[in-house]
């Protein structure tokens, strides 16, 4: 038999190296395996617009110097409004953040391995009892986590993973100078995070753009590639033709010059999880759909995960009784549900309706966000379906009767 360690996660993404984190500072023998070379870590086509709040900087002691910039309300845009809610949060410089995770994890005990591509778990009479990597590699541990996100080939091997493409979000960002923030037909998105609503510019999907200090601005799109983007994608447009059509035709980017190496690509699901665990195995990060369906934000969620599994693999590897059955790791699942993503098959209904809407009820939701009081704007994006209800008016009624025929025929 190869090496040992108690614990085994593939990929040092913000769960992987998060989960790395946590249960080396409770003192377990973690290996961290990590395709990309460690001298090119992370690569710049590994994406995220790294948005997030002081909830998740406080939670997981992350410190201000990997912010790029700390903005002081979010904006979202639809083609003729906007609404504006005062929400202090930070854009982090992606690559700063994960390269932090990484030395602190270091600084806790984990060992971690770069250029090591996990390719299949190891299993002995049903159990997983390690990772076999770069070929003939093995190693062998009493938990193996998967946080390679979609590619999931560990989750895959071993039936946990069910994602499905028609669910699966692409997105492509730029860093740009010389954005002009607060044009005057605009928003005013200066030390501001803006999403926008718009199936011109992102078909079943949104737009952003975040404020990342004086002239600068991180700049993208996403959509999920499913019926809602094809019905209305232009013929031939690619996510990259989009962008382009944001940049020729907003005023906001008529001086913008994109910052030489600071373009990312990414993708990600957005649908219900189906299997996260396994006897010795876990999922966690974007190898299981964990990215919040609404606005797109993953980063608090994968690291909350990160955090659910280090909690359960800590209550799994008692010293008297170690059990790291399915049985016992289903503890991960109601963690999951409690507090990464609560009330997940609702937001996802919201999701759902949110993006077979048309344009004009972009314009008119702009209104009804304006008219809505802040705890229940909580409330609502917490996934209270009551709630919800209160943006909706009589004139919906032929919408909603369009989208119900529309899921039961799928």
């Amino acid at each position: 038999m190869g090496e040992r360690f108690d614990v085994v996660i593939a990929g040092a993404g913000p769960a992987g190296a998060q989960c790395a984190r946590d249960l080396a500072g409770r003192d377990y023998d973690v290996l961290v395996l990590e395709t990309e070379p460690e001298n090119e870590f992370p690569r710049q086509s590994n994406k995220s617009t790294a948005g997030t709040f002081p909830s998740m900087m406080s939670s997981f002691s992350i410190p201000d110097d990997v912010v790029q910039h700390f903005t002081d309300s979010v904006v979202i845009e639809s083609p003729n409004d906007h609404f504006e809610e005062h929400q202090a949060g930070a854009v982090m410089d992606f690559a700063k953040f994960k390269r932090f995770l990484v030395a602190d994890g270091r600084d806790r005990g984990a060992t971690y391995r770069f250029d090591s591509r996990a390719t299949a778990p190891i299993t002995e009479g049903g159990d997983t009892v390690g990772v076999r990597y770069d070929g003939d590699q093995e190693v062998y541990a009493d938990v193996v986590v998967d946080a390679t996100g979609p590619a999931a080939p560990l989750a895959k091997d071993l039936g946990v993973s069910d994602l499905e493409r028609d669910h699966q979000a692409i997105g492509i960002e730029y860093e740009f100078e010389n954005v002009h923030v607060d044009h005057s037909d605009y928003a005013d998105c200066r030390d501001a995070m803006m999403l926008r609503l718009d199936h011109d510019l992102a078909p079943g999907g949104y737009a952003w753009l975040f404020h990342t200090g004086a002239d600068t601005a991180k700049v993208g799109l996403c959509y999920i590639q499913n019926e809602y983007h094809s019905k209305r994608a232009k013929e031939g447009m690619t996510i990259d033709g989009y962008v382009d059509h944001w940049l020729e035709t907003d005023p906001r980017f008529a001086d913008a010059e994109r910052i030489e190496g600071r373009q990312h690509r990414g993708s990600a699901h957005i649908q219900k999880p189906g299997r996260m665990v396994t006897d010795g195995f876990i999922a966690i990060g974007d190898t299981v759909p964990s990215i919040d369906p609404l606005w797109g934000e993953g980063i608090h969620k994968g690291m909350k995960s990160a955090r659910a599994a280090a909690i359960t693999i800590d209550s799994a590897l008692t010293p008297t009784t170690p059990d790291t059955s399915a049985d016992t790791l289903e503890l991960y699942r109601d963690l999951w549900h409690r507090d990464v993503a609560p009330k997940a098959e609702a937001r996802l209904l919201m999701t759902e309706l949110l993006y077979f809407a048309e344009n004009d009820r972009y314009d008119r939701l702009m209104a009804d966000l304006r008219r809505t009081d802040t705890e229940t704007l909580s409330e609502i994006n917490g996934g209270n379906r009551l709630a919800f209800r209160k943006l909706l008016h009589l004139s919906d009624l032929p919408m909603l009767a369009r989208f119900a025929k529309h899921r039961l025929s799928r």
